[in-house]
């Protein structure tokens, strides 16, 4: 990788190494990650990293960007975790020819804002939980997004509700109101990142904060070409088991699963973000088995990255990467070779 920019990554192997790793735990334990984790990763300029320079961002490439994202997920998931929410808001402002462009797009770049994203539902079979009717006055949002992230953390978010056959996306300020409403949901993994279900009731929504609509066909093929960033969660916490774990073989099967998912094509990324899930689980798996009982002990890592690579088993998981996953832990297959 050519293009990956040395000084970012050293800027973030030191920001997880000298602050995120030593205060995962507490973070974990907390019940709500402080606003000062996120502001250490903002003073690094790290929520501009997807960002053009002309916005006030890094303009960094996407090489420099998962290298960046492995590392901070390495040092605090729950923190990058908040923190990778971000890109999603700052690009659809930068991308927008709309009023949202000048409302968003500078003060997300620079980190001055923080955004959020509710679309997983988007991933899930059947009828649509989010559902998008248009006024007079543009849309009304009506239904359920079960899993945004960063909830009292975040000022805008980006969602997303279905219309027929097509996504509307909409950037709407992240609080409770009379129209929307949040529950908390109580996650045995990064629960800290307060992870909320919102519920939209006939929420309106005004033209100028639409970013775009799409074809949901034309979402789910970027969507699908959009699978490497999140591989780098659990590459990040399968680096860090491993360098706790010491010398051992999965440091040469670690490489090889960056160089795969790297050179991924958009069909074979699927099956390389599943053997990045596996990894991570044997990874954490090894550190676990290998610390012994005082695994378990709350204060303990190993177990917080053991828990963690469970949630990246499902977390951005679409049918092929499951249909992968179940191979993978079910007949213990090798895919793809």
């Amino acid at each position: 990788m050519t293009d990956l920019d040395s000084e970012l990554v050293d800027r973030a192997t030191q920001l997880a190494d000298d602050h995120l790793f030593p205060s995962a735990l507490g973070v974990d334990a907390s019940g709500t990650i402080p606003s000062a984790q996120l502001d250490l990763v903002r003073d690094a300029g790290f929520y501009g990293l997807f960002a053009p320079v002309e916005f006030g961002g890094l303009g960094a490439s996407p090489a420099t960007q998962w290298a960046v994202h492995e590392l901070l997920s390495g040092g605090c998931l729950t923190t990058s975790f908040v923190w990778a929410q971000h890109a999603g808001a700052s690009k659809a402002a930068i991308e927008t020819t709309g009023p949202m462009r000048q409302r968003w797009a500078d003060a997300l770049a620079t980190g001055e804002s923080r955004g959020g994203v509710a679309f997983a539902h988007l991933n899930r079979p059947g009828t649509p939980t989010l559902r998008a009717e248009p006024k007079d006055s543009g849309w009304e949002f009506s239904g359920s997004a079960p899993f945004v992230t960063g909830w009292g953390h975040i000022d805008v978010v980006l969602t997303a509700a279905r219309h027929k056959g097509s996504v509307v996306w909409a950037m709407l300020d992240a609080r409770d109101c009379e129209t929307i409403s949040s529950r908390r949901l109580t996650l045995a993994a990064i629960d800290s990142a307060v992870t909320v279900e919102l519920s939209f009731d006939q929420h309106p929504v005004t033209e100028a904060s639409v970013t775009s609509v799409e074809d949901f066909t034309q979402w789910t093929d970027r969507y699908r070409k959009g699978l490497r960033a999140n591989g780098s969660n659990p590459l990040g916490v399968a680096a860090r088991a491993a360098k706790l774990l010491g010398p051992s073989p999965l440091d040469a099967q670690l490489a090889e699963a960056r160089k795969r998912i790297n050179a991924a094509s958009v069909e074979e990324l699927p099956i390389a973000r599943a053997l990045l899930g596996d990894l991570c689980v044997r990874a954490t798996s090894a550190l676990v088995a290998n610390v012994g009982g005082s695994a378990l002990f709350v204060e303990q890592q190993a177990q917080r990255l053991a828990r963690e690579s469970l949630f990246l088993l499902v977390q951005g998981q679409t049918p092929e990467i499951k249909e992968h996953h179940m191979r993978l832990l079910t007949e213990r297959a090798t895919l793809g070779e």
